[in-house]
C-alpha cells in the first residue's frame, strides 16, 4: 500500500466530514473528490438519517463526477473515504469510471466492530469493493486512522435513539 502525505491530508477531511456528519446525528462517513491534478473537487458526508439510506457521499460523489466531469477526468481521480465504500457506492463508482479509492477503514473492519456492540446486521452484505468492481485501484484500510474513526462509530451506535 502507497498511502502518501498528501493522500492522509484527504482522508483526513474525510474523518472530518464523518465528524460533521456524526454532530448531525447521522451516521458517521465521509468522502472527499479529487482531482488528478490535486484538487479538491467535492465533498459530501451521510445523510440517511435526515434523507434516505441511499443518501451516502460517495454515491453523491459518483453522481456529481457523473455530470461534471468528463470519462478521462473521472479515471484520473481519487476518492478519499473514512469507510470502504458499500456495494451500492462501489457500483455507482464502477459506473462512473471513477479512479483511485483510498479509505481510512475497511467494511471488515466495521462489521466485526458493529457486532462486539451487538449492532444488527446491515441490509446489506458488506463486500470488499474488488468484489464487485474487480478493476478498481484500492487502497486502504489506513492504520493511522483507525482508532479515530472507530471512536466515531462506536459513538454512533452507542448513542440512545
Amino acid at each position: 500500500m502507497t498511502v502518501t502525505a498528501t493522500d492522509l491530508r484527504h482522508l483526513r477531511r474525510a474523518v472530518e466530514l464523518a465528524r460533521l456528519a456524526l454532530e448531525r446525528g447521522d451516521e458517521p462517513f465521509g468522502s472527499v473528490l479529487v482531482s488528478g491534478a490535486g484538487r479538491e473537487l467535492f465533498e459530501d458526508h451521510n445523510h440517511v438519517v435526515e434523507r434516505d439510506e441511499t443518501q451516502h457521499p460517495e454515491l453523491a460523489i459518483a453522481r456529481w463526477a457523473g455530470w461534471h466531469l468528463r470519462p478521462e477526468e473521472r479515471a484520473a481521480a481519487t476518492v478519499y473515504t473514512s469507510g470502504e465504500h458499500c456495494p451500492m457506492c462501489a457500483a455507482a463508482h464502477g459506473w462512473v469510471g471513477l479512479g483511485r479509492i483510498v479509505y481510512a477503514v475497511s467494511s471488515a473492519q466495521l462489521v466485526t466492530w458493529r457486532t462486539a456492540w451487538g449492532c444488527p446486521p446491515g441490509p446489506v452484505a458488506a463486500l470488499p469493493i474488488r468484489q464487485l468492481v474487480p478493476d478498481a485501484v484500492v487502497e486502504g484500510p489506513v492504520p493511522e486512522l483507525e482508532a479515530e474513526v472507530k471512536g466515531l462509530h462506536e459513538a454512533f451506535a452507542l448513542a440512545p435513539r
